[in-house]
């Protein structure tokens, strides 16, 4: 089976879009959504300690989150099922992108993927019911090391009038007021 993952860098230094393998014929799809080799080979790290999946409907927005240090990691994020606007944001202090965040559409009709650094908050509305999002994780979950930013607080533009948020998410700090522990080396 060839490699021929598409990887495009974002306006945030390490968060990428992926465009994985997709054979179609007859039968349906077969996606070959991770490729360690590929992934080291393009500076992402290449062992994931946990997967999580979540099924969102419509209108749902979960995020900004992120895990700190010693406990952060990077995330592959992608929709095997339905369609969302994924969102990740840099919290990284000195960064010269700090508080500027990229958008780009997961679906399971276009394939793509976002890698996503330490450094950085993540979250995304779900734009059609039963939305089924999958997150690889390079380190495993950390209740005490949880952490996340405010959805309104960094100027994305949601587009939903009637959003439907955790009260955990709610209560997360605006980003102005959040004292990051990530540091841009």
């Amino acid at each position: 089976m060839v490699n021929n993952m598409m990887i495009t860098e974002t306006k945030l230094k390490g968060v990428k879009i992926i465009e994985p393998d997709v054979f179609s014929d007859e039968r349906g799809l077969f996606v070959k959504p991770f490729h360690k080799d590929t992934m080291k080979k393009n500076g992402m790290i290449g062992n994931f300690e946990e997967s999580f999946y979540s099924i969102s409907n419509k209108n749902v927005i979960r995020g900004m989150h992120f895990q700190s240090p010693p406990q952060d990691h990077a995330k592959l994020v992608y929709v095997p099922r339905g369609k969302i606007l994924d969102i990740v944001l840099d919290i990284r202090k000195r960064s010269p992108t700090y508080g500027q965040f990229v958008e780009v559409e997961l679906s399971d009709s276009n394939h793509k993927m976002i890698y996503i650094p330490s450094g950085f908050a993540h979250g995304f509305i779900s734009l059609e019911d039963q939305s089924c999002t999958t997150y690889l994780q390079s380190t495993m979950r950390s209740a005490e090391h949880e952490g996340g930013i405010h959805m309104n607080s960094f100027g994305m533009k949601w587009n939903v009038e009637k959003p439907i948020i955790s009260t955990r998410d709610q209560a997360f700090p605006r980003l102005g007021d959040f004292n990051t522990p990530f540091i841009l080396q």
